[in-house]
């Protein structure tokens, strides 16, 4: 599982996912999160500006990361 250490009280989940460098642009998020291939804590996510707080774990071709502090 890779860990995101967030500063502030949330990030957003395209912010998360370039981060992580699972994916190269927002708009490339944007595609995967309208594909139903994006889960935050297990549900199906399609907003590309959902909040992650820490303790959200959010995954997608079986990888999960965490949002820690």
């Amino acid at each position: 599982m890779k860990i995101i250490n967030i500063t502030n009280d949330s990030i957003k989940l395209g912010q998360a996912m370039k981060l992580t460098n699972l994916v190269e642009k927002g708009a490339d998020a944007k595609f995967l999160l309208q594909k139903n291939l994006v889960k935050v804590n297990g549900e199906i996510e399609v907003r590309r500006g959902r909040k992650l707080y820490v303790g959200d774990v959010f995954s997608f071709y079986g990888k999960n990361v965490k949002i820690v502090k």
